[in-house]
C-alpha cells in the first residue's frame, strides 16, 4: 500500500510539473522582452490581439486597454501600422472591426490599420503575422497574464518580438485570477503545438481572411 501510494504521488507530482513547466518556461523566457516601448527603438508594427467584445459589440475594457496601449506606440512614433487581429466567427462578432473602429475614435488614422480577421486563437495570430503579413519585427501588445506565451510563440515563429504591457488600470482580482488561471493549460497546449504536434510547426489556414 504503501508503495503504491508514493508511485501515485510520484504521478500527480510529475503531471503537475508537466502542466505547468511551460508557464514557467514562457514567464522566463519573457522576463526579457517585455519592455517600456519609450526606451527602446522603434518596430514597423505593433501587433493587437483580441480579448473579447461586450454584447453591444464593443471592445471590453481589456481589449479597449491593448488598443489605447497601441495607439500610444502610434502616437509616439514606435510604429508605423496596427494590426489588430482577433476573433471573426460571424457579421455580429468581430474583434477586429470592434478594435479598428475604437483605433479610429482614437485617431488612429484608417490606413495605418490592418485587420487580421483569422487571429482566432494566440498561435494563428503569430503564424499569420508572419506567413500572411509577411512582419518579421513587430510590439506586440497584451496585458501581463498573456504576454508571455505570445512572446514565446511569435518568436518561435521567426518574429523578433518584444512585448508592451497594456495594463493600464487594476482589474479585479477575480478576473486577475481567472485569466492567469486560463494561462496554464493555454500554454501547454501553445507548447504541444510548438514543439511536438506535427501541425504546430504549419498552422493549417483556411482561406485567408485578410482586410487591410
Amino acid at each position: 500500500m504503501k508503495y503504491i501510494k508514493n508511485v501515485a504521488l510520484i504521478i500527480v507530482a510529475s503531471t503537475m510539473f508537466a502542466v505547468f513547466l511551460p508557464r514557467i518556461i514562457t514567464g522566463i523566457y519573457a522576463r526579457s522582452r517585455i519592455v517600456q516601448a519609450e526606451a527602446t527603438a522603434p518596430k514597423p508594427v505593433a501587433i493587437v490581439f483580441g480579448a473579447g467584445l461586450r454584447r453591444d459589440g464593443r471592445p471590453t475594457q481589456v481589449l479597449r486597454d491593448r488598443v489605447q496601449t497601441a495607439a500610444e506606440l502610434f502616437f509616439e512614433g514606435k510604429v508605423d501600422r496596427l494590426v489588430m487581429s482577433g476573433y471573426n466567427p460571424s457579421p455580429f462578432y468581430n474583434e477586429p472591426a470592434a478594435m479598428r473602429e475604437y483605433a479610429l475614435d482614437l485617431g488612429i488614422p484608417d490606413e495605418a490599420i490592418i485587420m487580421d480577421l483569422g487571429g482566432d486563437r494566440t498561435i494563428e495570430t503569430c503564424y499569420r503575422a508572419k506567413q500572411i503579413f509577411g512582419i518579421s519585427n513587430a510590439f506586440l501588445i497584451s496585458q501581463n497574464f498573456h504576454l508571455p506565451r505570445a512572446i514565446y510563440t511569435c518568436n518561435q515563429m521567426e518574429i523578433t518580438a518584444l512585448g508592451v504591457s497594456a495594463d493600464r488600470f487594476s482589474y479585479r482580482n477575480r478576473s486577475t485570477f481567472f485569466w492567469n488561471l486560463r494561462e496554464i493549460p493555454a500554454t501547454m497546449v501553445a507548447f504541444w503545438e510548438l514543439h511536438f504536434s506535427k501541425q504546430g510547426s504549419a498552422i493549417a489556414l483556411v482561406t485567408p481572411q485578410v482586410d487591410s
